[in-house]
Formats: C-alpha cells, sequence, structure tokens
C-alpha cells in the first residue's frame, strides 16, 4: 500500500548553501517566519521529517534539529503517532517583525485610471435569500434528486473527459442541447454551431463588448437597465448610453437623437428590466431598422423570458432578425440556480469563430462535468418539467404578494402586478423616498431595490423592485409584515 507524504507544501522556504550559517538554522528561522506571518497557521500540519529531508536535499537529523528548536521554543508540538504540528497556543509575539514601510509604486506602473469608469458602476444588488431579493429562483423546489443522479453519472465518466480542459467554445452536447431548446421553446431557427457556452450571462455581454466593439464605442442602453450587463460593457471599455424607456420599451427615436453612431444596443425585450414592460413589435423592427443603419449589433438579454404566467413567451427579437443583427444572450442562473454559473450566446451568422478567438486568448471555459450534467438535464426533459412548475409556483407567489401588499401596503405603495418574471415593482407614494425606505427595510431584514439605482442618471420616479419568486408564501407575508411596520414607523417622522 502506498503512504501519501502529507503535510504543507513549504515551497517559500528558501535555503542558501552559500552562506556559513548552519541549514538546520536556516530552515528553523524560515519556519518562525511563516508562523508569524501567518502562512501557517496553529493546526497546520508539517511534512514530515523524512519528506522534508529529501525536498531539500539535506539530512534528517538537520530537519529534526530544526524542529526540535521550534519545538522548545512552544512553537511546534508534537502528537504521537500523528506528526508535527503549529502549536495550538503560540507563545505571545514570537520574535516579533516590524513590518517594512513601502513607498507607493512609481507612477508609471500603477493602475490606470479608467476614465471615471469605476464611477458608473451600478452597485452590485443584494443577494442574501430574504424577501423581497430580486432575481432569487425558488431554491426550495429544485429537482436536486435528478441533478444528484446525473452527476453522479458524469463524476464516474472517464477523467479525461471530465477533469481535462473544457472545449473554449463550450461542451458539444450541451451547445446542441441549448439549440434545441432554442428551436423548440423559443422558436429561435439556428444550429448548435451558432451556440457558445459562457461562464454566465456576465461572461457573454462582456465578450460580446470586446469581441464585436471597440473601446469607446457607444452602446445604448436601457434606461433603467440591468446593472450587472452595464457594468460588463463598461468594463469592456463601452460607453453606455442611457436610452429612456417607456410602456413600449426602449424608445428607438430617442436613441437615434442621442447616438445616431452607436455600435451596441443592449435590450431586455420580453420583460425589462427592473421595469416589466414588453418592447412593442413596432419597437422591435424599429431597433432592428437603426442597427441595419448604423452597422451595430443588438444584445438581447432574454434573461427571464420562460417564466410567463399565462399564455406564450413572448417571441425573441432574435426570432425576428434576418439581417444578422441580434446576439441572443440567455442564463440557466435564474431558470436553475445561481452558482450553476452558465449561460450562453447565440452568435449571428458567421460570427462564432471571432468568439472563438477570444474565446482561446483567454482560455476560459465552464467546467465540463457541469456541462455534461446540464446537456443531460435539457434531453431527459427535466429543464422543461422544472420551468413549467415554476411557471405555476412563481404565479400563486406573486398573487400572495400582490394581495399581502393590497391589504397591508396599498396606503404607501402602488405594487405592480406582472404576468411573466420573478419580480416586479412598487411605486412609493409620496412623500415617501425610495432610498429611505430601502435603508430602514434593510434594518429590518428585507430586501427592497430602489429603481434608481438601474439607471445612470438621477431617476425621477420613486420605486422599489420586489423578488418574490424565491420565497415561501409564509416568508412573503412576513416580508410584507416587516415592511408594514417600516412604513408605519416612517409616517411618524414625515
Amino acid at each position: 500500500m502506498v503512504r501519501w507524504a502529507r503535510g504543507a507544501l513549504l515551497e517559500s522556504l528558501m535555503i542558501d548553501r552559500s552562506v556559513p550559517r548552519r541549514l538546520g538554522l536556516q530552515i528553523s528561522n524560515g519556519l518562525r517566519d511563516l508562523i508569524v506571518a501567518g502562512s501557517l497557521k496553529p493546526g497546520d500540519r508539517l511534512p514530515a521529517t523524512r519528506t522534508l529531508a529529501k525536498e531539500f536535499g539535506v539530512s534528517r537529523a538537520t530537519i529534526v534539529e530544526s524542529f526540535d528548536r521550534l519545538i522548545s521554543e512552544g512553537i511546534l508540538e508534537t502528537r504521537v503517532g500523528a506528526g508535527t504540528y503549529v502549536a495550538q497556543s503560540l507563545p505571545a509575539d514570537p520574535l516579533p517583525k516590524t513590518a517594512p514601510t513601502l513607498d507607493p509604486p512609481p507612477a508609471h506602473i500603477r493602475p490606470k485610471e479608467m476614465d471615471g469608469a469605476a464611477n458608473r458602476f451600478g452597485e452590485r444588488l443584494v443577494h442574501a435569500p430574504r424577501p423581497f431579493t430580486t432575481a432569487m429562483p425558488a431554491l426550495d423546489a429544485f429537482p436536486m434528486a435528478q441533478w444528484a443522479r446525473l452527476s453522479a453519472k458524469h463524476w464516474r465518466g472517464r477523467r479525461n473527459d471530465i477533469l481535462g480542459y473544457p472545449e473554449a467554445l463550450g461542451y458539444r452536447p450541451l451547445r446542441q442541447a441549448v439549440a434545441a431548446h432554442l428551436r423548440i421553446n423559443r422558436g429561435i431557427v439556428c444550429d448548435w454551431q451558432e451556440v457558445i457556452i459562457t461562464a454566465g450571462a456576465q461572461q457573454a455581454f462582456h465578450l460580446i463588448g470586446t469581441t464585436l466593439a471597440a473601446p469607446g464605442d457607444r452602446v445604448w442602453f436601457e434606461e433603467p437597465g440591468a446593472i450587472g450587463a452595464r457594468n460588463s460593457l463598461i468594463l469592456a471599455g463601452l460607453d453606455p448610453v442611457p436610452v429612456p424607456v417607456d410602456a413600449s420599451g426602449l424608445d428607438v427615436e430617442a436613441g437615434v437623437a442621442l447616438a445616431p453612431e452607436f455600435r451596441l444596443a443592449f435590450v431586455t425585450p420580453a420583460h425589462q428590466q427592473p421595469l416589466g414592460m414588453k418592447m412593442s413589435l413596432e419597437r422591435r423592427l424599429a431597433l432592428l431598422r437603426a442597427a441595419g443603419a448604423a452597422g451595430a449589433f443588438v444584445i438581447e438579454d432574454d434573461w427571464d423570458s420562460e417564466f410567463a404566467f399565462s399564455g406564450r413567451p413572448v417571441p425573441p427579437l432574435r426570432s425576428l432578425d434576418t439581417g444578422g443583427r441580434v446576439v441572443y444572450v440567455g442564463s440557466f442562473s435564474k431558470s436553475l440556480f445561481p452558482a450553476l454559473r452558465i449561460g450562453f450566446l447565440l452568435a449571428p451568422d458567421g460570427l462564432a469563430d471571432h468568439f472563438r478567438l477570444s474565446l482561446d486568448a483567454a482560455a476560459p471555459g465552464v467546467p465540463t462535468a457541469l456541462q455534461a450534467i446540464l446537456a443531460d438535464f435539457l434531453d431527459e426533459g427535466h429543464f422543461t418539467t422544472h420551468v413549467r412548475r415554476m411557471r405555476k409556483l412563481y404565479a400563486d407567489r406573486h398573487q400572495v404578494l400582490q394581495a399581502a401588499a393590497a391589504e397591508h401596503l396599498a396606503d404607501w405603495l402602488d405594487v405592480v402586478p406582472t404576468d411573466i418574471g420573478m419580480h416586479t415593482v412598487g411605486w412609493v407614494k409620496p412623500p415617501l423616498n425610495a432610498d429611505r425606505l430601502a435603508r430602514a427595510a434593510a434594518d429590518q431584514g428585507v430586501t427592497l431595490t430602489p429603481v434608481a439605482r438601474f439607471a445612470l442618471r438621477p431617476y425621477p420616479k420613486q420605486g422599489v423592485v420586489l423578488g418574490f419568486s424565491g420565497f415561501s408564501e409564509s416568508q412573503l407575508l412576513t416580508g410584507v409584515q416587516a415592511l408594514r411596520c417600516v412604513f408605519d414607523t416612517l409616517a411618524h417622522t414625515l
């Protein structure tokens, strides 16, 4: 039976054979420095003396001498039959050293300013699992048994398949499964070779920005709009132009007036993020005409369109595109679970190779095993079954929120009904302020996201986003009661 060497890898501990100081002293001093610096922590196991002797090319007696010196100082301790460890109770400040004061790096090696881009990043949304956090799937209803079965199947597969480097554009069976899903369930005519697997939608947006545009190019962006997508495009060096939305979606005429020479346009046509309207057919066709005239591409984020409570989901913008202008982006983070971090983009005809160049250069990729599990999850019909269940569940949870808000919050909050998605919007009645309301709600363990946080410019209307999909009926009712207490408290201060 082979016995594997155990204990910390001490590759940062160096010895110098050219100096007269004894090797054992160098090793003990080096170990002491690692412990004082916190690189080795109390309870960490050190390698066996024979292992260290072989790694350092010294006699075992030299290592024993070093260990004995540190044991006598109370820095190391031995456990019979178990080895040598960093002492659980270290002596106070063993040979403390004063940390050197470092001068700031020279200007020529300091990070460059991003031309004010950092000031344009939207603040990351709260993801704590509490009412009314947005974009939170019903994790309590996820079919864990099927997922675990498929996981076990693939983790028993060939090691080269599951532990090797993933394909740049994604695991072929998953690309094929996604293409089939889009053809059958979203009405998009596509080939699997147009599907590119990404590490979530965020990577897809950044990849599009760096592949199809150049730094400084202008991007039409819904105002208010999706924070994560906007951040990804800003990080790619692009200049987002806030284009207003109304009841029909993105105002294309306003976009042309603001930036006639645009390179990209970002839209959420099926369910606008965060306001919730559907983009009208007239606006969709106008956007495609404007993109064609400008030689621009449209990023269609189809982020939660599967969850239509009644009727059929709105057809994607991509299904109307005859000029190869729409880059369709989807994600399984919201339809399944956020930790999955698998998304995809559907490249316009002939552009897949351009994305391949970008992906090959960065050597990215989602773990193949996860892709294989998801491919089977799609192929075996578990995904469509799950989506059907979530449509019904989310519709029920929305009704609970709507009814409870009408009963308990109507004096302060006008909650907008919705027939799709994972959240809705509540318009705050004057003289209350959405930011102040969100801070007070957070103190009560409730998440409210002001609509203004989704906007690049000051937003005139006072509203908050209310996520309902990830919370049980009792959690939603508890959240509404907490909000009523918040409103009652704020009302006395007005």
